[in-house]
C-alpha cells in the first residue's frame, strides 16, 4: 500500500496511460475455441443498468471540467502509510535494537558470546523473506488452506502479511548490519587478544554489507535502479564471501589461548556456520532457475513492447527478465490464460533504458528465472469475488486474474488503449471477459479521466466484491487507496517501499 502522494508528480505519466479502445464485448461464449471456454457465472443483473450513470458521464467533451481534489484526513493517510510493511519493520528492528542495547550494556551475555550468530541469523532471515521459492510455498499454503471459507478479516490479513514480507527483510537486514558493527567494535576493544586477520576481515565485511544495505534505501532504489541492483547484488555477493571468511576465522581462532583450532568438527558445531550455510543456499537457489529463452516481441506502439514467452502460467505471478544472465533484471506482471495455454505475455512500457531497448532493438531471446515469483494478485483465490482496477501498463499485473477467474471484475483506465497495446492484449480481454465484469475507460474518447472512486464504489456494490486490488502509478495508487480506506472498502495497492 502506498504513501501519501508527492507534489509536482504527474497523475499519470506516459508509460502509465492505458491504451485500449472501448469495443463491444458481447461476443458469445459459444464462439470461443473449446480450450478457451470459461464457466462464467454472471450476476442476474443487466450490466447496462449498473453502468448507466457511468455512460451518461462518458460522452466526449473538448475540455473536461477539473474536479477539485477531495481532502483526506491525516488519520486516513497515516493508516495507509503505517502499513503492514512498516509494522513488520518496526517489530523486527525494534526487538533487535532492544537486544542490541542490552548486549552493549552488558545485560545480554548470550548475544555477546554468540554475536556472530546474531549477525548472520538476521541476514539469514532477511534473505529468506526475499527468496522466490519460499515465497511461492507461503502463497501456495495460504491459497490452499484458507481460500473462501475463513472469515474475511483473516483472508485480508493473510494477503497483507504476504504482500508486506519485505518489512521483515528490511528490518532484519538493517539489524544484522548493526549487530555486525557491535561485533567488530567489541573485537577492537579486545584487539590485544584478537588476531589481526579477524580484525581486518571484520572491517571489510562491515563495509561491504553497509554498502549493500545503503544501496537498497528507497531513494536510491526508486531513482537509480541500476545503481541499486549492481551494488545490492554484487557488493552483497562480495559481502557473503567476506562473511564466510569472517565466520571461519572467528570460529577457528581462540582468543583465550591465542591459537587456531583447525578442527572441522569444532567449526560445524557453531551456530553462525550453519546460518551462513542457509544464507548461501537461499541466495543461490533462485539463480539455479535462470535460463535464456526464445521470445517474440510485438510493437503495437513506440510506448509499449508486448513480449511473448512459451508455456502458460497460473495467475498472479511476476517474472524477471534481462538481456544478460546476471545483470539488470526487471520485473513485470505476467499475462496468461492459464497453465494450459501455449504462451504467456509481459507488457513492458517504455520508462527507462532497458524497456526502451526492447522497442528500439527487439531481442530474439531474453534471460529469465523460470520459477516466477508471486504477487498480491496470487491471493485472489482467497476471495469469493473481487475487483482488479488498473491504469495503463498496470494491466500486465492485473489481467491474468480476470482471465482465469470468472469471479473477478476488471476496470482498466487509460488513453488510446488499443492503438498502444495492440490486438493481442485486446483479443485476450474480449475473448475471456464478458461485459458483465468489464469496464474499459478510454480517457481520450471520453474526454478525460473518470471519477475513479465513483466508478469503484458502484462496481463494488454491484459485483458484491470482498476486496479491491490496485495497480497504478504513485499518484493514482495513493488516490484510490485513500478513497477506499475512507469508504471502508478493503483494498491493496502497489508497493513503493519494498
Amino acid at each position: 500500500m502506498s504513501s501519501p502522494a508527492k507534489e509536482n508528480v504527474p497523475a499519470y505519466g506516459d508509460a502509465e496511460k492505458g491504451t485500449l479502445e472501448v469495443i463491444s464485448t458481447s461476443k458469445a461464449t459459444s464462439d470461443f475455441p473449446d480450450d478457451e471456454k470459461k464457466d462464467i457465472t454472471a450476476v442476474a443483473v443487466n450490466p447496462a443498468d449498473h453502468l448507466l450513470s457511468l455512460k451518461k458521464e462518458s460522452q466526449p467533451s473538448t475540455k473536461p471540467t477539473p474536479k477539485p481534489k477531495k481532502q483526506v484526513s491525516n488519520w486516513i493517510k497515516f493508516k495507509i502509510w503505517f502499513n503492514t510493511y512498516r509494522k513488520f519493520f518496526c517489530l523486527t528492528f525494534g526487538l533487535n535494537m532492544i537486544g542490541l542495547g542490552l548486549a552493549a550494556s552488558g545485560h545480554f551475555p548470550y548475544a555477546v558470546k554468540y554475536s556472530g550468530a546474531m549477525v548472520v541469523g538476521n541476514f539469514n532471515f532477511a534473505i529468506l523473506m526475499r527468496n522466490e521459492i519460499f515465497g511461492r510455498i507461503l502463497y501456495w499454503f495460504v491459497n490452499t488452506f484458507f481460500a473462501k471459507w475463513t472469515p474475511l478479516w483473516w483472508r485480508l490479513g493473510c494477503t497483507s502479511v504476504l504482500q508486506h514480507l519485505g518489512g521483515i527483510h528490511s528490518g532484519c537486514a538493517l539489524s544484522g548490519v548493526l549487530w555486525l558493527l557491535l561485533k567488530v567494535i567489541n573485537n577492537f576493544r579486545h584487539h590485544d587478544v584478537n588476531h589481526d586477520a579477524v580484525l581486518v576481515m571484520g572491517v571489510v565485511t562491515n563495509l561491504a554489507v553497509m554498502v549493500s544495505a545503503l544501496s537498497a534505501f528507497p531513494w536510491v532504489r526508486n531513482t537509480h535502479h541500476n545503481v541499486f541492483e549492481r551494488h545490492h547484488r554484487f557488493v552483497g555477493w562480495i559481502g557473503l564471501l567476506f562473511t564466510w571468511a569472517f565466520v571461519i576465522l572467528g570460529d577457528t581462532y581462540n582468543p583465550d589461548t591465542r591459537t587456531w583450532n583447525l578442527s572441522g568438527v569444532h567449526l560445524v558445531r557453531q551456530q553462525d556456520f550453519w546460518f551462513t550455510c542457509g544464507m548461501t543456499v537461499f541466495i543461490a537457489l533462485p539463480w539455479i532457475c535462470v535460463r535464456e529463452v526464445p521470445v517474440d516481441v510485438e510493437l503495437p506502439s513506440p510506448k509499449v513492447a508486448i513480449v511473448r514467452f512459451r508455456r502458460g502460467m497460473q495467475q498472479g505471478l511476476l517474472g524477471r527478465i534481462s538481456r544478460s544472465s546476471i545483470m539488470e533484471y526487471h520485473a513485470f506482471g505476467i499475462i496468461s490464460e492459464g497453465t494450459h495455454a501455449k504462451y504467456h505475455y509481459m507488457i513492458c512500457g517504455v520508462q527507462g533504458d532497458f524497456t526502451r531497448s526492447l522497442v528500439n532493438d527487439p531481442p530474439k531471446t531474453l534471460w529469465t528465472r523460470e520459477l516466477k515469483f508471486a504477487g498480491v494478485s496470487n491471493t485472489s483465490a482467497l476471495y469469493r469475488r473481487g475487483i482488479r482496477i488498473c491504469t495503463g501498463t498496470g494491466l500486465g499485473a492485473a489481467l491474468s486474474t480476470c482471465l482465469q477467474s470468472p469471479y473477478w471484475y476488471l476496470i482498466w483506465i487509460g488513453s488510446d488503449q488499443e492503438k498502444t497495446f495492440g490486438p493481442t492484449i485486446s483479443s485476450l480481454i474480449h475473448r475471456h471477459i464478458g461485459p458483465e465484469r468489464l469496464l474499459l475507460w478510454d480517457s481520450k474518447k471520453r474526454g478525460g479521466r473518470p471519477d475513479t472512486m465513483k466508478i469503484l464504489k458502484e462496481v463494488y456494490h454491484y459485483w458484491g466484491a470482498e476486496v479491491v486490488f490496485i495497480t497504478s502509478n504513485y499518484i493514482g495508487n495513493s488516490e484510490i487507496m485513500e478513497g477506499c480506506k475512507e469508504a471502508g472498502i478493503p483494498a491493496f495497492g502497489t508497493l513503493w517501499d519494498f
